[in-house]
């Protein structure tokens, strides 16, 4: 097959850019033809990622966001016009597509946190996705879309009403080579760089959203978890100091410590020995099955894939946004062996590579690319006669 990916951004990392990334790497070890539409493409310029301060780069995403969904959906028309025998996947912001892939629904994430309503209206990119979103899945834009997990497919119908398109489930897929169990030469390595001695237990927590990811729980949690320390990936200039007052506020800023944003994940889950996320909303939440490809116990919210992959007591736990709740399975996992955790926690994603994620999508594209093909001969039939 002759694939097209539209999306804003493509790169490997996290979020829709590295899912892309990956399925296109995938999608062309299986034997497929595949190009991407970018926002670079679209505006024939490479498009940078933006480390710029808050509110600028804000207004500079809205913008780009704008853009893309207008002025890109005209282009990336124009680009699959010139390629008739290619079918296309769509993530974020453009509206076209054979399949959209959906990577979050906002008004669902905005009502996790509580005051949804006043939380949309004070982002204006907030109700111009709801808009945008409510137009694409209430029409006949795309021919499929793809919903994350059974949990986001269900959230889909509940705030878009009848979603015309028909709903596949299609999980991301973990990179397993590159998250793995580390071997013990790695961990004591990796623990050497932050000092720790064989005894220390760590609790990772790796988001850039500290708000939305509930870093704030995990570190009240500390207050009922006295013999763990917690490492924190992510943030920015702006969160940081707000995650790390808040340390300083219960009494346990020294059992925490900010790296700001780091790429080199695997250092960072050889040394620890439990993953927790919080979180308020997920569609899928990809570093979860980056922590359980490494052999990581997850302590993590209900919510997104979390629900179809933990199971406690065998690879972590489900919790509740209650720092008592989520500090008690820190110290219940940290009384135990690490190691005990590490096999089961591998195998519950062990059939979740991004190879097998590709082949879930190229069964969907074939099965789109033969109903169009019988609609096509039927219209072919009718307009012939017998």
């Amino acid at each position: 097959m002759h694939i097209v990916q539209i999306v804003p951004i493509i790169g490997p990392g996290g979020g829709v850019s590295g899912v892309a990334w990956h399925l296109e790497h995938e999608l062309r070890a299986l034997g497929h033809t595949v190009e991407s539409f970018t926002y670079g493409t679209a505006r024939r310029r490479a498009a940078r990622r933006m480390h710029r301060p808050s509110l600028f780069r804000a207004f500079a995403l809205f913008r780009r966001m704008v853009w893309f969904t207008i002025f890109g959906t005209a282009r990336a028309r124009r680009f699959l016009a010139e390629r008739p025998g290619a079918i296309s996947i769509c993530h974020n912001n453009a509206m076209v597509g054979d399949v959209y892939v959906n990577h979050g629904v906002v008004s669902a994430a905005m009502r996790a946190r509580g005051h949804g309503l006043w939380r949309m209206l004070r982002n204006p990119t907030h109700p111009f996705t709801f808009v945008r979103d409510y137009i694409r899945y209430r029409s006949r834009i795309h021919r499929a879309v793809v919903a994350l997990s059974a949990s986001e497919a269900d959230t889909l119908r509940r705030t878009y009403g009848q979603v015309r398109p028909p709903i596949a489930v299609i999980p991301n897929g973990v990179d397993l080579d590159r998250f793995r169990p580390p071997t013990l030469a790695e961990r004591a390595k990796a623990r050497e760089v932050f000092s720790l001695d064989d005894d220390d237990r760590v609790v990772l927590f790796i988001g850039h959203e500290f708000e939305r990811k509930g870093l704030n729980y995990a570190i009240e949690a500390l207050a009922h978890a006295p013999t763990v320390m917690l490492l924190v990936v992510g943030g920015d200039a702006a969160s940081i100091p707000k995650a790390r007052a808040l340390a300083e506020k219960h009494g346990v800023a020294e059992r925490v410590l900010f790296v700001g944003r780091r790429h080199d994940l695997p250092l960072f889950f050889a040394a620890s020995d439990i993953f927790v996320l919080p979180s308020a909303y997920e569609a899928n939440a990809l570093v979860v099955l980056e922590a359980l490809a490494c052999g990581l116990p997850v302590v993590a919210t209900p919510v997104g894939f979390a629900p179809e992959l933990v199971h406690d007591g065998e690879n972590g736990f489900l919790v509740d946004q209650d720092p008592v709740k989520i500090g008690n399975r820190f110290e219940e996992l940290a009384a135990g062996d690490p190691i005990a955790y590490r096999g089961r926690a591998r195998a519950s994603v062990q059939d979740r590579g991004w190879d097998t994620t590709a082949k879930r999508y190229v069964a969907l594209l074939e099965r789109i690319a033969s109903d169009s093909g019988a609609s096509s001969a039927r219209t072919a039939t009718s307009a012939t006669g017998p």
